[in-house]
């Protein structure tokens, strides 16, 4: 019991530190914005970097609307997709295998030894029940 209290304690004071230099982080962060956005060199190039990044997004849509490169730049949207699929149905079946096998190892068909890890992750639970 002692143990879970202060393994309590010690997550709830990372919490706090994780919340502090989070607050601290930005508060300097746009310390350094308002450098630059008041520094007038910096403002030019800005300018023109703007500018230029236009012109290149406007090119690349018009590359894009010719057939072949639709096609091309599709079947990578559709690669992604099913990549994302894969992996998440992966790390299911990777928590199934790891509960019922009782180990955190497999191997794969190569005859590598891979490790099965899990990363924690804190939500606030207001926001995960919208």
């Amino acid at each position: 019991m002692e143990v879970l209290q202060n393994l309590e304690s010690m997550i709830k004071t990372h919490i706090s530190r994780i919340d502090h230099l989070k607050n601290e982080s930005k508060k300097h962060a746009d310390l350094l914005k308002n450098t630059f956005i008041n520094d007038t060199t910096y403002k030019l190039h800005e300018d023109r970097a703007k500018e230029a990044a236009r012109v290149k997004s406007k090119t690349r849509s018009e590359i894009l609307k010719r057939q072949e490169v639709a096609t091309i730049a599709q079947k990578v949207k559709d690669f992604k997709s099913e990549l994302k699929e894969l992996e998440g149905a992966l790390s299911d079946y990777l928590r199934e295998y790891a509960r019922l096998s009782g180990t955190n190892e497999i191997e794969t068909e190569d005859g590598e030894i891979h490790e099965i890890i899990y990363i924690a992750k804190l939500v606030k639970k207001s926001s995960r029940n919208k």
